[in-house]
């Protein structure tokens, strides 16, 4: 069934709402069998539904981060481009999020996407950041210099120097490896909703889709 009979054209809200309360046949316009394919499409669409919250999640935590971020522009013009690239995350979040709601398979594939871009953008951060604050540590060692016992106090063989750039190694690193766990699982998790999808649209008749996409 490829179209949704005359018959039984009706306002979408209470078709889904009659499908939802699993009304009886009788008290509902449609047959039985147009309340089974719905009720069975909607239990079908779950995990794309999840998938669609998790971006709305990832999108309104990005766009709170690259809002947060704004103000720092003032004290560091570089810091504009961190908070454009975290803006045009947010902003593909939501526009996958609209496009999984109507089962586009397209939207897997620029939501996985978005997380890996944004993993590169955080990897590229931390490296630059990583770089600067080692090319540092040999001036804040030369002002230190006139503490004649801190090398002795840290007992450490390279002194002042050498905790400095564990700790600045050990803090990018961390970062970065957090951001390829979150990052990449949510990539692969964006990128295995393509065969939920596909598969949603191969097993499920276009009305119902029109319906449920009109819902979701």
């Amino acid at each position: 069934m490829n179209v949704l009979p005359s018959k039984h054209r009706f306002a979408a809200d209470s078709t889904w709402a009659s499908a939802s309360a699993d009304v009886a046949p009788g008290d509902s316009p449609l047959a039985a069998e147009h309340l089974r394919e719905l009720a069975h499409a909607r239990d079908r669409a779950k995990s794309i539904r999840k998938a669609a919250r998790v971006a709305a999640f990832n999108g309104w935590t990005t766009g709170l981060i690259a809002t947060c971020s704004l103000p720092f522009v003032l004290y560091d013009p570089s810091s504009l481009i961190i908070t454009a690239g975290l803006s045009i995350v947010a902003f593909n979040e939501f526009r996958g999020r609209n496009q999984l709601l109507k089962f586009d398979p397209a939207a897997s594939t620029l939501l996985g996407w978005n997380q890996l871009g944004l993993l590169a953008m955080v990897t590229a951060y931390c490296l630059w950041s990583l770089y600067g604050g080692l090319a540092d540590s040999g001036a804040v060692s030369n002002e230190l210099k006139g503490y004649a016992d801190l090398d002795s106090v840290l007992g450490s063989a390279g002194g002042f120097q050498g905790l400095y750039t564990s700790i600045t190694y050990a803090l990018y690193g961390s970062v970065i490896a957090l951001s390829a766990l979150f990052q990449g699982g949510n990539a692969f998790y964006y990128f295995t909703r393509r065969r939920h999808i596909e598969d949603f649209i191969a097993e499920t008749p276009e009305w119902v889709r029109k319906v449920q996409g009109g819902l979701l």
